[in-house]
């Protein structure tokens, strides 16, 4: 199967429809399908990850914590948090005087995170809110970074999303995303495609009794903006300075942005 998406992502027709994975859904559905998904997948979320990417997910997120920068006694929200990775590592280096916001639209998932971050003893140094990328419920110019890692692909309006991601940051602030995007070369693009549409379904049935949720998943990347167009988005919500940085040959890149 091609790599190549059929539309840009972003795009909604007239009659109200966006993208879940390569079908098209009224508008109002797609945050539950999504949700449904996460569910789904929630209880073998951790190994999954570990087995789909061969681990690799570890140094990809230790890489987009590099790139956060937090400080200790800075104010951070990590959006998608999901099982609390990015979380637990940004909480880490903020210490004792930093405050960070874990946030996630799923309740299965935040709750997830949430019993994984206290077992860890990180959780006592932060909040947990359940909450839409689109409208976060933050004041304006608040924190001083703002993550999302493996989540704003399956956010439905992913242009108001940004926005309101510049929005709660203050001036100077940092918006990091890590992502999967779009890997480079023709021939590493079809080994990717057969890896993501043949075995990732199969292993998903296997481990976690789900093929269609991680046919989704593949779906759902190609759907997703490539590195170009989504530094564009980041720079027409307002953040300067955007760059990204390819990792695993373009299989995932991590956007970095600042607030002017």
């Amino acid at each position: 199967m091609s790599s190549d998406r059929p539309d840009d992502p972003g795009d909604r027709d007239s009659e109200g429809t966006t993208h879940f994975g390569y079908r098209e859904v009224p508008v109002g559905e797609k945050s539950a399908r999504v949700g449904a998904v996460f569910d789904s997948v929630a209880s073998r979320y951790d190994l999954m990850n570990d087995l789909m990417s061969g681990g690799m997910h570890r140094l990809w997120k230790r890489f987009a914590l590099a790139r956060a920068r937090v400080r200790p006694g800075e104010r951070a929200l990590d959006l998608a948090t999901g099982s609390g990775d990015l979380a637990a590592g940004l909480a880490r280096a903020m210490g004792e005087r930093g405050y960070l916001v874990a946030s996630d639209i799923n309740a299965s998932m935040l709750g997830r995170g949430r019993d994984r971050l206290i077992d860890e003893g990180v959780g006592t140094r932060m909040g947990f809110v359940q909450a839409d990328a689109q409208y976060l419920p933050f004041p304006d110019r608040h924190f001083h970074c703002v993550t999302i890692g493996f989540g704003l692909r399956n956010v439905t309006d992913q242009a108001r999303a940004l926005a309101e991601m510049t929005r709660v940051l203050r001036p100077g602030g940092r918006l990091v995303i890590l992502e999967f995007s779009r890997p480079a070369g023709a021939w590493f693009r079809r080994l990717y495609d057969t890896y993501s549409f043949s075995v990732l379904p199969q292993l998903g049935q296997w481990v976690a009794g789900d093929a269609d949720s991680y046919r989704y998943l593949a779906e759902s990347i190609r759907m997703h903006p490539d590195q170009p167009t989504l530094k564009g988005m980041m720079e027409t919500a307002g953040l300067v300075h955007c760059s990204w940085n390819n990792l695993t040959g373009g299989v995932v890149a991590v956007h970095t942005g600042y607030r002017a």
